[in-house]
């Protein structure tokens, strides 16, 4: 009995003919055998879940930087949220929730320590440029497994690339999780502010609130909604446009009373400082990266420049830390 080939052929009779079916997928880089248990992207999902990327989420920043409390999202948080939303709009709209939740999970994984702030400074001291949906990317074909890589589909590659504002994924499923990433993280974001005392549900400016609701509840439950009766049996994913606006216009407001707000930004200097500081120590030290990302400038050609930054850009805000304190922190030390 081949279990993959009976979800095959039970997406064929449930799916919607919008969907992505997995016996259509455009496969990977590196041939593999097929499971007899799992399809392409049930695989692609399970590869990204197991990875070291995906564990290092959970100390992360998502907004807050260094936090005291622990109901605070991270990265981990968020992604997990999205891949809910994601899914259960997939669920709705009977497109794959296996490519849907995959590419969901994997979509952040290329975040740096301390959240856009480091994101900030690597762009700006990297010859290439940074962008974490690129560096997800990076890591999936390439960083994860010593320069292995996930060996992930193309229909996950090309979602997680393109989860930005301006993407244009290849798939419906892709563009769940482009519109997922943005439900979750405005409505989260404020639920965060609102426990960091930096506002109340109250100051949201009801032309926001008297179309999506008064609280994260009906605003998620409004949103999601919003997305399901506007694509339901279409060849495209959309918003109801009255939602839509409101929910962009939060998102801008969001920006000038959170995300430039002084409480979560009172760190920034310093992080971007520490950031700017191990990205110069290790372009002159690259003998002291770990053995991984020696092994990838001497053994597989890689740029220098390049693996310092797959290095920091991968390290947890803890980490970071302590390394900078290891590298530039004078120690005492007793002649005893």
């Amino acid at each position: 009995m081949n279990i993959r080939e009976d979800v095959e052929l039970r997406e064929e009779l449930t799916l919607s003919k919008y969907a992505a079916f997995s016996k259509n997928s455009l496969g990977r880089d590196r041939y593999e055998e097929a499971c007899d248990i799992r399809t392409v992207y049930q695989r692609d999902r399970d590869r990204i879940l197991h990875s070291k990327a995906f564990r290092r989420l959970k100390h992360k920043t998502q907004v807050f930087l260094a936090p005291e409390g622990d109901h605070y999202r991270t990265r981990l948080t968020h992604t997990l949220e999205v891949a809910q939303i994601a899914r259960t709009i997939a669920k709705s709209l009977r497109l794959n929730e296996d490519l849907t939740e995959a590419v969901a999970l994997g979509h952040d994984l290329g975040h740096t320590p301390f959240g856009h702030s480091g994101e900030d400074v690597l762009n700006e001291v990297c010859s290439y440029g940074f962008a974490h949906y690129e560096q997800s990317v990076r890591i999936v074909e390439f960083l994860e497994k010593y320069g292995m890589g996930l060996n992930l589909t193309k229909e996950v590659r090309d979602g997680i690339l393109n989860h930005r504002t301006c993407g244009n994924p290849s798939t419906l499923e892709g563009h769940v999780v482009r519109l997922s990433d943005k439900i979750a993280y405005i409505n989260h974001d404020i639920d965060d502010s609102i426990r960091a005392k930096i506002l109340e549900e109250s100051d949201i400016p009801s032309e926001y609130s008297d179309v999506l609701g008064h609280s994260v509840r009906e605003r998620l439950n409004n949103l999601i909604h919003g997305v399901i009766e506007e694509s339901i049996d279409k060849p495209q994913i959309s918003m109801n446009k009255e939602k839509y606006r409101a929910m962009m216009g939060l998102r801008t407001w969001l920006f000038k009373k959170v995300y430039h707000n002084e409480v979560p930004k009172s760190q920034e200097g310093k992080a971007k400082a520490m950031i700017k500081s191990l990205f110069d120590y290790y372009m002159i030290h690259s003998d002291k990266l770990p053995d991984e990302y020696i092994y990838f400038i001497k053994e597989l050609g890689q740029d220098r420049e390049l693996v310092v930054c797959d290095y920091i850009a991968g390290m947890t805000d803890l980490y970071a830390i302590e390394k900078f304190k290891d590298l530039f922190v004078p120690k005492s030390w007793d002649v005893y």
